[in-house]
């Protein structure tokens, strides 16, 4: 599949790759700024992140965690470009060693190759000597480190955003975690937020806090339902509807019903 969408924002440019075109969930988009690289895109789109690399030198390539679609091409563009991966110290090992894939991500997104990296540091730079700070943003994934650039009032949330409605969620991640980590990013002085799945957001940071927003109200919505005598499959119906497609293939996964049992126990206070 060809380079579905290009972007162009002041100093970042990027480029939207996918092997499906079934929504957000299905599709990536690899930033840089200048000469630095923010995620890799999936490893079956190699292709594609070649050609838009290859346009202009890399010098840094930053990764937010270390789940394929975000990695997949990081050992390709460490050996294409001679650069040396930086990661969160959290995801160094599942980066050094691979691991596991799912069957339904390995069809969408490719398998990670395995790549050697070095740890974030408390600060990171571009090449003109403005800062990057890591944010790590666990919930997600325990690895899960976002990237900061106070000068420029930019925001890259990994998958901390992706949409301002959460309607699924994996069996592996936090929400409770997720609630503290974007609160923590709401505190930061930023106006534009990338997402590598739901592109350039220019109003970033109110983005984000309707996304908070919309999660404690739905956890408040299941909360009253239950203490109603709800079942949690009945609150789930009533809220989000019937589990999808996903759920099934996922065998569960990645469903409402895990989104509804967390927020069930969600302190709201």
């Amino acid at each position: 599949m060809p380079i579905r969408k290009t972007y162009e924002f002041e100093r970042v440019s990027g480029v939207k790759v996918g092997r499906l075109n079934q929504g957000i969930n299905t599709q990536f988009i690899v930033y840089r700024i200048g000469e630095t690289i923010i995620d890799t895109g999936p490893s079956n789109q190699w292709r594609y992140v070649k050609q838009f690399l290859s346009s202009h030198p890399v010098e840094q390539l930053l990764l937010t965690h270390h789940h394929e679609d975000h990695s997949g091409n990081a050992h390709h563009i460490s050996v294409t470009h001679g650069v040396l991966p930086k990661a969160p110290k959290l995801a160094q090992e599942k980066l050094a060693t691979g691991y596991k894939t799912p069957i339904l991500q390995r069809v969408v997104w490719g398998s990670l190759v395995p790549v050697k990296t070095q740890a974030l540091s408390e600060q990171e730079f571009l090449a003109d000597g403005s800062q990057i700070i890591p944010v790590h943003t666990p919930g997600h994934a325990r690895d899960l480190t976002c990237f900061f650039l106070p000068e420029q009032g930019y925001f890259f949330s990994g998958d901390l955003f992706i949409a301002r409605k959460l309607k699924l969620l994996r069996s592996d991640e936090n929400l409770e975690q997720l609630v503290d980590s974007i609160k923590k990013v709401l505190k930061l002085d930023f106006k534009t937020l990338f997402c590598p799945h739901g592109g350039v957001i220019e109003n970033g940071k109110s983005a984000l806090a309707d996304k908070l927003d919309n999660i404690l109200a739905l956890c408040e919505q299941a909360q009253m339902l239950h203490k109603k005598g709800m079942t949690l499959d009945d609150v789930c119906h009533q809220l989000l509807g019937p589990e999808d497609m996903v759920a099934k293939l996922t065998g569960g996964n990645f469903c409402k019903a895990n989104l509804i049992r967390q927020g069930l126990e969600l302190r709201l206070n």
